[in-house]
């Protein structure tokens, strides 16, 4: 496991130098094996070693992102799994309040519906005559 996982960094270094071809090309392995890989380095270049100390910190720079990246992830899992219990309470307390307010109605009976139906018939009738008497 250790092993694969060296070889994939180095493919992935090797990936990235790619684009740095004043002193490396990449060249696939003779064998068929994928594990070997096979380097040209140019000797008159120098800057080889500078090259790969700057990818190593433009890598551990990605390392630390996807580490934050992967911290707030989580964070905001969990506020979402908070948020998402508050709603299921708030649901079930809707839902408690509504039954005793159906139970209310039922005890009580629907006389005190009705009479809030014949107010707001009255106020709109009210508003009617209103109008009409003072376009006159």
């Amino acid at each position: 496991m250790a092993s694969s996982s060296y070889g994939s960094s180095i493919t992935i270094l090797l990936n990235l130098f790619r684009f740095c071809r004043e002193g490396l090309t990449f060249r696939p392995a003779a064998s068929s094996s994928s594990r070997e890989i096979s380097l040209q380095i140019d000797p008159d270049n120098d800057d080889l070693d500078d090259h790969i100390f700057g990818l190593r910190g433009k890598l551990s720079k990605l390392k630390g992102v996807a580490k934050e990246i992967n911290s707030e992830a989580k964070s905001q899992n969990d506020f979402i799994s908070q948020l998402q219990m508050t709603l299921t309470e708030a649901q079930a307390g809707v839902k408690n309040n509504m039954g005793r307010i159906n139970k209310k109605i039922i005890q009580n009976g629907s006389n005190h519906l009705v009479l809030v139906v014949l107010f707001a018939l009255g106020c709109f009738f009210l508003v009617y005559l209103v109008s009409k008497f003072s376009r006159r």
